[in-house]
This record gives structure tokens, C-alpha cells and sequence, in this order.
């Protein structure tokens, strides 16, 4: 079992590796499945996780406090923002339900992102 969580864990990391160049494909939550499955299954690589310098912060920040960086959200909704406009005017010109329904989920995820605390930096 301990073995399929770390692979399950690894699947999340990479994943969420691919939903930092992705905006539809979120990163901190398989950023933050990843370090769950780890933590049940490999303490190495749990540890390696939030020794990470560019993630080990952001996930202790998260698991210790429920909150998100400043710097962190902004950048993540003006990205997100950017890419779905993008799509909504340029690539799905034309078909109207796709356009509402890339809308409803981009307003879906900015309100999930801002529902978590902030810290400031």
C-alpha cells in the first residue's frame, strides 16, 4: 500500500508541476495531494517535498496556516485571468457555450483562491 501511495504522490507532484505552466490545471492542490500521500507512505520524500526551495515554503505556509501569500494569489489569478480571456475571445470565438462555461470556471477558481486567508510577505 505504501508503495501505491508513493506512486500516487509522485502522479500529484508531476501534475502539479504541469499546472504551474497550465492554468486550468491547478498546482497547489496536487502540490498539497502529493505531500498527503507522502507523508503516509515515504518520509523522505515528504520531507524533500518541504525541504524544496521553490515549494518546501509554500506548502509549510499552507498546511501550518490555511493561507496563501499575497504575492502567491495575485500572480496566480492574474495568470489564470490571462490565459482564460485568451481563450474565451481568441480560441473559442464563436462558440458561445464554451466561452460561458471557461467564465464560470475561471469566476470558480478566483473565488476558491481569494476564500483561503492571506499572508502577507
Amino acid at each position: 500500500m505504501k508503495i501505491l501511495l508513493a506512486i500516487l504522490g509522485c502522479i500529484a507532484f508531476a501534475l502539479g508541476i504541469v499546472g504551474i505552466f497550465l492554468p486550468l490545471l491547478p498546482t497547489t492542490p496536487f502540490l498539497l495531494l502529493a505531500a498527503a500521500l507522502w507523508v503516509r507512505s515515504s518520509p523522505r520524500l515528504y520531507a524533500w517535498l518541504l525541504s524544496h526551495r521553490c515549494f518546501g515554503e509554500y506548502i509549510r505556509n499552507f498546511r501550518e496556516n490555511r493561507a496563501i501569500p499575497l504575492r502567491a494569489k495575485v500572480f496566480s489569478i492574474v495568470l489564470m485571468w490571462a490565459a482564460m480571456l485568451y481563450c474565451i475571445f481568441g480560441i473559442l470565438a464563436g462558440w458561445w457555450w464554451a466561452q460561458l462555461a471557461l467564465l464560470a470556471v475561471a469566476v470558480g477558481v478566483t473565488w476558491h483562491i481569494l476564500s483561503f486567508a492571506t499572508l502577507r510577505d
